[in-house]
């Protein structure tokens, strides 16, 4: 399969990348400087500079019916929203979009924990639930995972709908490698085209 990854060179990218490698996927790895994209050179990987704010870069990067993995964060209002819009402009064959658990279509069945944790995001808030809003009304797959952290792939990881899935706990995280297994598990299995899914580790 061809999959590209945009925000390559970030943590959870970086898992992506090398999760769809170990999978024997070709990757294209966007980011805005390839050079950043510490992965092992492949055969089967092509890294691309792209910038969300310059929409022309990721249209040029992402081939007409490609799986799309976005691993794009942001400190910055706007950016995923930006982010949206250009990788769907570009015509991918599908979008897995990371979003955030607790935010839009999953702040319900987050629980009481959402409404801290949307504090916490501030003006990003509203960006998040765009961007997931514009990936989804595209028939995409959002997938929503809880406060991210480094530890290894869990080996009993899942994925649930929203009606299935736990409250938010902001005291527990789930791992990025996590994470990149659970939206390489929906590139190659779709369940969940045209919603939110959620990441859990067990």
């Amino acid at each position: 399969m061809k999959i590209t990854v945009l925000a390559a060179s970030g943590r959870t990218g970086l898992e992506l990348v090398r999760q769809a490698l170990r999978r024997g996927h070709t990757v294209t790895a966007i980011a805005r400087d390839p050079q950043r994209i510490a992965v092992p050179d492949s055969a089967r990987l092509h890294k691309v500079a792209g910038d969300v704010d310059e929409p022309g870069s990721i249209a040029a990067a992402i081939d007409a019916g490609a799986v799309v993995l976005s691993a794009l964060g942001t400190e910055r209002a706007g950016v995923l929203t930006a982010g949206a819009r250009a990788v769907l402009a570009a015509g991918p064959g599908r979008v897995i979009w990371l979003g955030a658990y607790g935010t839009g279509r999953s702040a319900k069945a987050a629980g009481p924990a959402a409404e801290k944790f949307g504090a916490l995001l501030g003006d990003r808030l509203a960006d998040k639930v765009m961007a997931d809003g514009a990936v989804l009304a595209a028939g995409g797959t959002v997938v929503h995972a809880g406060l991210l952290g480094d530890d290894p792939e869990s080996p009993s990881r899942r994925t649930v709908g929203l009606t299935d899935a736990p409250p938010l706990d902001l005291a527990e995280k789930i791992s990025r490698a996590t994470v990149a297994a659970v939206m390489l598990d929906e590139a190659e299995t779709p369940r969940f085209e045209g919603t939110v899914a959620v990441a859990l580790s067990a």
